[in-house]
This record gives C-alpha cells, sequence and structure tokens, in this order.
C-alpha cells in the first residue's frame, strides 16, 4: 500500500471519528443544558413545551416558523442544541444562566427578520431563546403608553393600538411581520418618523435579562444601558423583555397615494426633483420612492402618507411638487390603520385582524443599505439604472429623512443617522433557487460598490437593521475594537466607542455575542 493510498483511506475514517466526537460532546452538552434548565423550572411537568431539543417532534417546525430569509433554510445551515419557548420571563432567567454555564451562544428571536438570520444561526454550539410566547401586549391609551413584550410583531402592536383608539398609533416599520425586539432595538425607521422619530426614540422603558440572569428595568439598569439598548441593538447586552413605548396621536383622516412613472415618463427627472426636496417638505408628509427594474426599463412607484385630509396634500404638492402631477385618482383618504395595511400590501377593507399573521412571505434574498447626502447626479442615476436592468428580481426603497430626525441630536440614543441626511436607501435582491446564491449576492456587491461615489463616506454608513455580513465580521471569540470598527463605525458613527464602553461594563465576559455584536474593551483600555 503506497502512501497516497493509506491517506485516502485514512481521510473517511479520520472524519468519521471526529464528525463522532463531535456528535457525542454536542449530546453531553445539549443533556447537561436541559438538566440544568429542568431544574430551574419550577413546573418540571411543562418542560417538554419548554425546551425543543433536535430530537422534539415540534422542533423543525418551530425553527423554522420564523426564518424569514430563507438563504439560512437549508441543510448546510448550523442548527440549534435546542429552541427554549419560554412561558414566562423565570424561564429566560434559566436559559441565560444554562447557557452560560455550559458554554452555549445564546440567539433571542422576536419575528426572524434579521436580514443575516443572526437571530437564528450561530458558527458555534447555541440555543434559540424563541419569545413568540411571550407577546402580551397593554395599551394604556389614558396615559399614551403600552407596554409591549419582545416577542409580539409591529402589526400586532398596530391591531391591539386600533382596539383601543383610531387617534393613536405608534411610528415604526411598514412589514408588519417584524418583531418589535430586534426592530426597535436597532432603531425602527417608519412611515412617520418624519413627524415623531424612530421607534426607538418613543421607548420610555424596558426590561431585559442581564448576563447573570437578573431582570433589569430603566431605573436598575441604568440610563447608559438604556441608551445603549434604543438603537445600538439589545442581543450585544442580553435578552430584552419588553418595552414600554410612547404612543402617537394621529389625525382621524390620512391620505395615501401612489403614482408610477416609468424612465420614459420622466421618472428620472422626478427623482432629482424628489431629492432635492424630500427632506425639506412638511413633517406629516412622507414620500417613498420605490424603484425597480421591468420590462427593460425602470419603474418608479412614488407611496406617500399624509397626515391630514387630501385637499390639504393637494395644495401642499402643488406647492412642492407640481411635477409629479399628483391627481385625485391616486389618492385615497383613510384612517391611520388602513394606512397600515396599504402600506404592508393589504387592501385596506381587509379585516384589520391580518395584521396578526405572524408570516406573510418568505423569501430568498440579499440586502444592503446606505445613507445620501448630497442629491445624486443624473448621470449617476442613468448609470444606476443600467446595473439595476441586470436583475429584474432587484429593488430600491429610498426612505426621506428631515423633520423631526433632524432635531433629535446623534448621540440621544445610540441610533446616530440623524441630521444632514437626505434619505436612506434599502438596496434588495430576491431570488427562488438557492442555487442562484452566489449569482444574486455578486449582483448586490456590484450594485453597491457603483453606488460608492454617491453615498456617505468617512464611514460609509449603513443601517444595523439591514444587517449587512459583507461590512465585516467578528472573531468567533473575542474581537479587537479595532477589527470591530470596520463595521462598527458603519452602523453606529461615534456611538460605537461609547456603546463598547457600556458593553464592558455589563458584559465583560463577551457573553453575549455575535458576528456583529458589540466588543467589549480589551483589558486596560477604556
Amino acid at each position: 500500500m503506497n502512501l497516497e493510498t493509506s491517506h485516502a483511506k485514512l481521510f473517511p475514517l479520520l472524519f468519521f471519528l471526529l464528525n463522532s466526537a463531535w456528535s457525542i460532546a454536542s449530546s453531553s452538552i445539549s443533556e447537561s443544558f436541559e438538566q440544568c434548565l429542568s431544574s430551574h423550572i419550577q413546573n418540571s411537568n411543562s418542560s417538554n413545551e419548554i425546551i425543543l431539543t433536535r430530537t422534539s417532534s415540534a422542533y423543525p417546525s418551530v425553527l423554522d416558523s420564523s426564518i424569514q430569509n430563507l438563504r439560512f433554510s437549508n441543510n448546510f445551515t448550523p442548527k440549534p442544541e435546542a429552541i427554549i419557548t419560554p412561558f414566562d420571563e423565570s424561564h429566560v432567567q434559566a436559559a441565560v444562566i444554562c447557557s452560560k454555564k455550559n458554554g452555549l451562544q445564546i440567539r433571542s428571536r422576536s419575528g426572524g427578520h434579521d436580514y443575516e438570520g443572526l437571530s437564528y444561526v450561530s458558527r458555534a454550539p447555541f440555543i434559540i431563546i424563541d419569545l413568540f410566547n411571550l407577546r402580551s401586549i397593554d395599551v394604556d391609551i389614558e396615559n399614551e403608553s403600552a407596554w409591549v413584550k419582545w416577542g409580539a410583531t409591529l402589526g400586532e402592536v398596530y391591531y391591539s393600538i386600533a382596539q383601543k383608539s383610531k387617534v393613536y398609533g405608534f411610528p415604526a416599520a411598514t412589514c408588519p411581520t417584524v418583531g418589535v425586539g430586534g426592530h426597535i432595538s436597532g432603531g425602527g425607521i417608519g412611515t412617520i418618523f418624519r413627524k415623531y422619530g424612530l421607534a426607538s426614540d418613543n421607548v420610555i422603558d424596558a426590561r431585559i435579562v442581564d448576563v447573570n440572569g437578573r431582570i433589569l428595568d430603566r431605573k436598575s439598569m441604568g440610563e447608559e444601558l438604556f441608551w445603549a439598548i434604543r438603537g445600538g441593538g439589545g442581543s450585544s447586552f442580553g435578552v430584552i423583555l419588553a418595552w414600554k413605548l410612547r404612543l402617537v396621536p394621529v389625525p382621524p383622516a390620512a391620505t395615501v397615494c401612489h403614482i408610477t412613472k416609468t424612465k420614459e415618463q420622466g421618472a428620472t427627472k422626478l427623482l432629482l426633483k424628489w431629492q432635492n426636496i424630500a427632506d425639506k417638505l412638511p413633517e406629516e408628509l412622507f414620500i417613498r420612492p420605490v424603484i425597480r427594474s421591468g420590462d427593460k426599463t425602470i419603474i418608479v412607484e412614488f407611496g406617500s402618507l399624509f397626515l391630514g385630509p387630501v385637499e390639504k396634500l393637494f395644495h401642499l404638492m402643488q406647492d412642492n411638487f407640481p411635477e409629479l402631477s399628483l391627481g385625485r385618482s391616486h389618492c385615497t383618504e383613510m384612517s391611520w390603520i388602513q394606512s397600515v395595511l396599504d402600506f404592508a400590501g393589504y387592501s385596506i377593507h381587509e379585516s384589520l385582524e391580518i395584521l396578526l399573521k405572524r408570516r406573510q412571505f418568505s423569501i430568498i434574498f440579499k440586502a444592503k443599505s446606505d445613507f445620501v447626502t448630497e442629491p445624486i447626479s443624473e448621470a449617476g442615476l442613468e448609470g444606476l439604472w443600467q446595473r439595476l436592468l441586470e436583475a429584474n428580481t432587484s429593488f430600491m426603497i429610498l426612505t426621506p429623512y428631515g423633520g423631526k430626525m433632524s432635531e433629535i441630536s446623534d448621540s440621544e440614543t445610540a441610533f446616530p443617522h440623524r441630521q444632514g441626511n437626505l434619505y436612506e436607501i434599502q438596496y434588495t435582491v430576491v431570488w427562488d433557487d438557492g442555487k442562484d446564491t452566489e449569482k444574486y449576492v455578486g449582483f448586490m456587491r456590484r450594485l453597491y460598490a457603483y453606488m460608492a461615489p454617491y453615498v456617505s463616506k468617512s464611514p460609509r454608513a449603513a443601517y444595523l437593521n439591514y444587517r449587512d455580513l459583507d461590512l465585516g465580521r467578528n472573531n468567533n471569540g473575542n474581537t479587537s475594537y479595532a477589527q470591530a470598527s470596520i463595521w462598527g463605525l458603519k452602523y453606529f458613527k461615534n456611538n460605537f466607542r461609547k456603546l463598547v464602553h457600556v458593553k464592558t461594563l455589563v458584559d465583560p465576559g463577551n457573553f453575549f455575542r455575535n458576528e456583529q455584536s458589540i466588543p467589549v474593551f480589551s483589558s486596560g483600555r477604556k
């Protein structure tokens, strides 16, 4: 037997032995974790409902239930040792304590919309704490507030408010299946944020389980941690249990308009005008272009929400944007909650119960984000059109800034993208077959590279809620401040150092970590 033949026979054996050893170790960790958690749960009879191991019949369906990006739903995606589905806050405390004791990472999942799957995927052995059972919402109209548990979706929040009042709302995103947990902790951009600020700007209290398994509220956690979890992402600091939200007044009548223009119908010129006025319009008016490629052309839909009656909107548009030629056929006067249905892609005549659906659709996609501080030139837009036409399943959403967002300091919360931004861009490409992933991810990276001269610089800023691992990744263990700054400054700009300071104070051992979690300062550096 020659050396080459010997090696060829040894490799399968070595792979088998290593895989067997890993499986035994994994099984041992899982059993130890399960025993620890069961001992902390007062009613041991319910532990089988709370702890779903890989052998549990419900494990596959619960795992898949909130995977919104099917790029992370395949045989090669790492799976958790167990899924914890707590019915009580004490179950979350126990999961944190036992995970730490057994060297397991934690992924806490609210709605499953993390663009890179970091709420349910890890390179290291891990568990998922899926909080869908903890989603109660207590609306207090008299005090203009609501306590919302982490597992609730935005649709459930909007629905619950509407059941109590037609003249209150909340400034958050348009997709109703997004979980409040990650969305609010990352900032939370929506259709009325020019009037009221981000979702995270309207948080007045919170409850979080820290690295020691303690439940802390705003008073006991302190203002530094409360600052950090509003825009800095909650998963770096603990497991957030609930938010206390400030409700905002909305008028009895709002107006929604949709008008679509192709490149041949002057869409490019209209976008040039929009760029120069969108951030300067009254804060009650939100005009959002969605750009996509069609049949050998570019299509731009201008969708707008005005907090007021249609006649007042027409006067505003005539004074500020007559080129759009907005008419009565494009607009509908409705309640604010109906505008939520409209921007979610539903008919405004649908029953509000549709907002309670926890899954609208699941697709394979890759997304990125940018912030624009100066209008893009006509030549820049024409070059962009050429690139968008390479993939007919791509689109861009342009979200206008200004209004309240220009009045709040960059350091008020951990979310830094405030004054000086004209608009924010979300780029997305979708596809059907997982075999085409490399092709479409490559397209997205080329599109992003093309846009570099036209967007913010030093750093080229990005929005945490549109997470993008192309910006940089942490090591499996501890990551240096310098290395994490590669992506951290893009998301958090000058707030990044303070976030690292807070992280070092509350989780010095860096237990709560993922590929883009806030790192800790190395010993001696603060």
